[in-house]
């Protein structure tokens, strides 16, 4: 219960559909789709669970297009001198990077420890590397701020506990790069947030 107000017949108890507390009416008004649980039609959500399904039909409708649409960069896997122009798009399940050129490469979300967001002008250092954790307060990338040229992940292959380091550069299509990282860098918000729901 997250209401303080007495039930009974005129008074009944309504469940948020999201998190499954139980409101009264007043508290528990807002209908929003959830898509993640897939609920197309809206449903009844508390008001803190309507806010993070509003940002998430937003996500849906605009991001998520741009990453399974993909872009183009140049990716050097680890230390190695040697890179690939590859495109990376998410995978139809949501749960995979896919990095197709002369080979094929996955990164499993999941297993992502860190992401940098790389924008013109800048290299990276130390102090520029967003984990989930710092992503939520990060305002850096937006529509009219600086344009995302690149992206540095560190993550852990399957079967290992070893970090790998997996580095991409925008290539030809600057501006369809440009949009892939900035929804990758709201993906990652989002995920960040769904992990304290």
């Amino acid at each position: 219960m997250q209401c303080d107000t007495k039930f009974d017949f005129i008074k009944r108890k309504h469940h948020c559909r999201r998190c499954g507390r139980c409101f009264c009416d007043k508290c528990c008004s807002k209908k929003v789709p959830l898509q993640r649980m897939c609920f197309v039609d809206p449903v009844r959500q508390c008001a803190e669970c309507s806010l993070v399904s509003q940002k998430e039909m937003e996500f849906y409708d605009k991001q998520l297009k741009v990453l399974l649409g993909g872009g183009t960069f140049v990716v050097t896997l680890g230390t190695s001198e040697k890179s690939e122009t590859m495109t990376c798009r998410l995978s139809n399940n949501h749960r995979y990077l896919f990095l197709d050129g002369e080979s094929h490469f996955e990164v499993e979300l999941s297993r992502i420890s860190s992401m940098q967001i790389l924008t013109d002008g800048t290299s990276p250092g130390e102090n520029d590397i967003h984990t989930y954790t710092s992503l939520l307060d990060s305002h850096f990338i937006s529509e009219g701020g600086s344009r995302a040229s690149g992206m540095l992940l560190h993550y852990k292959p399957m079967g290992s506990q070893d970090v790998q380091q997996l580095r991409m550069e925008a290539a030809d299509d600057k501006k369809v790069a440009s949009l892939w990282l900035s929804a990758m860098h709201k993906a990652a918000k989002l995920l960040y947030e769904a992990r304290d729901q």
